[in-house]
């Protein structure tokens, strides 16, 4: 295979661009065509991003939050109730981590900050739990309310009952009642 073979890789730019074009109103949303699109689009970069391919991107803030839609947004549109959603976590937050301590976070507008603190968010460590709090705390009230309510569940169980399915492990009886009882499914 030469190199003419291999897929074009979008720049951090592209990421970013489509990122913010798509807006709050689709950065949450559930919407089978979105995740198609954005998975058609940068698949590729998102394993190229796992691989560690694309680390030279966290020298400045639009490249490192690229880097951070690929590695912890991207899977969580792409491959929903799939354990690879989450195999990317950890790198995320890697990458969140040194975003925070190079200050990238506070480089971008506003509203792409908490895409820097999701990673912590995200997280079954109740330590980055308690961070993604703190960090969500000079955002809006809602962002702060599902950084507490993600913080309360790993406090409580110390993991994230919705994600046992998914990966293989048994609920505990509490959590199941959790769930019954109309919990946070994701």
């Amino acid at each position: 295979m030469t190199s003419k073979d291999l897929p074009q890789l979008p720049s951090a730019r592209e990421v970013v661009d489509f990122w913010r074009q798509a807006g709050p109103a689709r950065w949450f949303a559930k919407s089978d065509a979105f995740d198609a699109d954005f998975l058609s689009r940068f698949s590729a970069a998102h394993h190229a991003a796992a691989r560690g391919e694309l680390d030279h991107w966290t020298g400045d803030a639009e490249g490192t939050l690229a880097l951070l839609v690929l590695l912890d947004q991207l899977p969580r549109n792409a491959w929903r109730n799939n354990p690879h959603m989450l195999a990317t976590d950890s790198l995320a937050l890697s990458v969140a981590k040194k975003a925070l301590a190079e200050g990238f976070d506070r480089q971008l507008e506003k509203e792409l900050r908490p895409f820097f603190y999701l990673p912590f968010m995200h997280s079954e460590v109740l330590a980055e739990q308690e961070r993604s709090v703190e960090l969500n705390s000079a955002l809006d009230p809602n962002t702060q309310r599902f950084a507490v309510l993600h913080r309360d569940i790993v406090a409580r169980f110390g993991r994230f009952p919705h994600r046992n399915r998914m990966l293989g492990r048994t609920n505990t009886a509490e959590e199941q009642k959790f769930l019954d009882d109309g919990g946070f499914a994701g």
